[in-house]
């Protein structure tokens, strides 16, 4: 399996919150946070297709994902905020609630 390092980038999507409405257990909230988005090139370069499984890895742990195509910058992995993300990023928020 290749290996590449990516800057990993998380936040609340419009999708997620429209699905939390329907509950954190549907299938459109458990889609969006178990997705992480790549750059076509990235994609390309580690012969993925949409749907593959990847797994994240940080200093912190390490987590299954599925990939999909998305409007991202060349290097950087998006992922919507949720149980399978959160425990990997870092815990240090420099007192701002958000993660470095």
């Amino acid at each position: 399996m290749a290996k590449k390092h990516f800057t990993v980038i998380t936040a609340r999507t419009l999708t997620q919150g429209q699905a939390m409405h329907v509950g954190k257990e549907s299938k459109e909230y458990l889609d969006e946070i178990s997705t992480a988005r790549m750059n076509l090139k990235d994609f390309e370069e580690l012969e993925l297709c949409d749907g593959d499984r990847i797994r994240l890895a940080t200093e912190h742990g390490s987590t299954v994902l599925k990939c999909a195509k998305g409007d991202v910058p060349q290097g950087m992995v998006f992922i919507a905020y949720g149980r399978l993300i959160n425990p990997i990023v870092g815990p240090d928020t420099q007192a701002t609630g958000m993660p470095d």
